[in-house]
């Protein structure tokens, strides 16, 4: 398996004894007041926002208004597409999208981009360039190594005249090293605020004989059990990237095949599930395998509880005690704009408790798509979901991409 090097801190008074003992009870009344416990309110907010427990006030509803995130057609960008959002080991959340140049298309000029938050989501700062230059800079797919801080992204590359399908006078795709594959990193430091200059890493990540290819996107995991903890994973077409050093290699575990984008969640046990999107003449459903880099994975199975219109959809473990994973996607096999999020407590086997996401939109403007899931320093949940400006004119319309924010109570109630 090949490698890819990447390289990269004893006489007193008595009225003075009664004057300090007096203080000295004041001063502990005072504290005994204002002192929170240290696990809750004095611990660091890397600590907190660590924590897989279940925290929080459940029986609380709570629905934050969506706020517009990335506004398609109101600057430089015609459309907004194809988020990522992940919390770093300092409490940040980072929301990632493709900002496409001229028009909503997946081919063209299309840029990286991102927006950090550290207000667990109530206010954004602007947006920072990740990667610009002419081509298709696509599918941010992010991960936070909890060992270090650093935060990895990784990328799908293609030049602008070039697309999967060769549509409306591009040269479609039939090479192998047409589609490419890179990666960069936010230090600890910098979290987020500055970012490398993406490595291509194609020849390490990707089977030399693939011509079309993505990873993710939306976001990779890090590994909590077993004897790979701390490995680091990015989903990818019929494989998996992963990280054994802290991200100074990278290589690849192939899998089966026939789905495309993937998302991935560790089970506690150490074992791994796939949730993928359908692809082709397949049935409208999620497709699920279990299985493990190292070892062997099952074949893709549909999942009949997780209908689907073959679009990407977003996987997160919430808390391990008790088990709680999240999954968000258009729960339809005709439209993209029936966004749902569901819980499972029995590891991804079955998802009794769900919710529809209401539409925020208003006549022809839908909310639905792709969309990415993150667990908030505050203990919510936030998503990123992708918003039709006018589905009546979709090959056209700008598209934008909204963060929601709710908690377990508003899905279960």
């Amino acid at each position: 398996m090949t490698k890819n090097n990447f390289s990269r801190t004893k006489t007193f008074s008595c009225n003075k004894l009664a004057l300090i003992f007096s203080f000295v009870l004041l001063t502990a009344a005072a504290c005994k007041k204002t002192s929170a416990p240290e696990n809750v309110a004095s611990a660091p907010k890397e600590r907190l926002a660590s924590k897989l427990s279940a925290e929080g006030d459940f029986s609380i509803l709570a629905f934050n208004d969506p706020i517009k995130l990335f506004d398609g057609g109101s600057g430089v960008y015609h459309s907004y597409r194809i988020p990522s959002i992940i919390r770093t080991k300092k409490g940040t959340l980072i929301a990632f999208c493709e900002g496409r140049v001229n028009n909503n298309r997946d081919y063209g000029n299309i840029n990286l981009i991102c927006r950090r938050s550290t207000t667990d989501g109530t206010g954004w700062g602007p947006e920072i360039l990740v990667k610009s230059s002419a081509g298709t800079w696509g599918n941010p797919t992010a991960v936070v190594n909890q060992s270090d801080g650093k935060i990895w992204l990784f990328m799908s590359y293609n030049d602008a005249g070039l697309s999967q399908t060769g549509e409306n006078g591009t040269t479609k795709i039939t090479q192998p090293g047409q589609r490419k594959t890179f990666v960069c990193y936010s230090t600890f430091e910098q979290d987020g605020n500055e970012w490398s200059e993406p490595v291509n890493v194609t020849a390490a990540v990707k089977p030399a004989n693939m011509v079309w290819d993505a990873v993710g996107p939306g976001i990779g995991i890090q590994k909590r059990f077993g004897s790979t903890a701390g490995r680091l994973i990015i989903p990818a077409i019929n494989r998996n990237i992963y990280s054994d050093d802290n991200g100074s290699t990278w290589q690849y575990n192939a899998m089966p095949g026939g789905t495309s984008e993937g998302t991935i969640v560790e089970r506690l046990t150490g074992v791994l599930m796939r949730n993928d999107r359908g692809v082709g003449s397949t049935e409208l459903y999620r497709y699920k395998s279990v299985g493990g880099i190292g070892t062997s994975w099952d074949t893709f199975e549909k999942v009949t509880a997780l209908p689907d219109p073959h679009c990407e959809g977003s996987i997160l473990r919430y808390t391990d005690s008790p088990s709680r994973i999240l999954f968000l996607n258009s729960a339809s096999q005709t439209t993209r704009t029936a966004m749902r999020i569901r819980i499972s407590t029995d590891e991804g086997v079955t998802w009794p408790v769900s919710k529809a996401i209401p539409q925020n939109g208003t006549g022809n403007a839908k909310l639905g798509g792709y969309s990415s899931l993150v667990k908030t320093p505050d203990n919510m949940i936030g998503a990123l979901i992708e918003f039709n400006e006018n589905t009546s004119d979709s090959d056209n319309s700008h598209r934008s991409i909204y963060f929601h924010k709710f908690n377990l109570a508003w899905i279960s109630q």
